[in-house]
């Protein structure tokens, strides 16, 4: 396994690229978000897509989330007709932050990651470490917990080591990272929106939002 240590808030941009470039010949990583460590990939790279299941011991019927770094990103990677005005408003209120969305994937979202279920959940990071990973590497990166399937989910470098150290290809060391909770997960892929997962953000908070469109 190899370590690349990086500052979460202002990276080195040389070391961005040496992450980047790693990620572009199929390695898996585990990196900071601005929740937890999760395990990043080339969202279109589908050998390290089915490396991340075997490493987390992952049902197959369980899709993994991406990141994306701006809002530019998200409209190629939903169907049509998805991006409604409580998704903009959604976004507009949340992002960049611990917020899920989960849309119906468009035909640019690989199967791997959706298990088939033609659904994906997109967040955008309030991390610059990530979103420049991301905008350098030019499309999404997975973003699925950096931890065994049923395990807590971990916010320092020494216990991904520690757990996932003989799995993985490169272990992104920022430090620790916020913690406090997993992102709030919302679905919008239904008539109503549901809040399938409350987290960071509170779940009135996001019917609050969901009352004033």
């Amino acid at each position: 396994m190899k370590i690349v240590k990086i500052s979460q808030s202002t990276p080195d941009p040389l070391m961005v690229y040496e992450v980047v470039r790693l990620l572009k010949t199929g390695s898996v990583i585990a990196y900071p978000t601005d929740t937890f460590y999760g395990l990043g990939a080339d969202i279109y790279n589908n050998e390290a897509i089915e490396r991340i299941y075997s490493i987390k011991s992952r049902r197959s019927d369980k899709p993994i989330i991406i990141l994306i770094s701006d809002k530019k990103m998200l409209r190629p990677l939903i169907a049509n007709g998805q991006m409604s005005h409580i998704a903009e408003k959604l976004t507009d209120t949340f992002w960049p932050g611990p917020l899920t969305l989960v849309f119906n994937a468009s035909d640019a979202v690989p199967d791997e990651l959706t298990a088939n279920t033609g659904k994906i959940g997109i967040r955008l990071p309030d991390n610059e470490l990530c979103r420049l990973l991301i905008e350098e590497l030019k499309h999404p990166i997975t973003a699925t917990s950096a931890n065994i399937s049923g395990e807590g989910s971990i916010d320092n470098p020494a216990d991904v080591a520690k757990s996932l150290g003989g799995m993985i290809d490169v272990l992104v060391d920022g430090g620790k990272t916020k913690g406090g909770g997993a992102s709030t997960v919302v679905d919008l892929t239904n008539v109503e929106p549901v809040v399938i997962r409350e987290g960071i953000i509170a779940k009135s908070d996001i019917l609050g939002v969901f009352k004033s469109t």
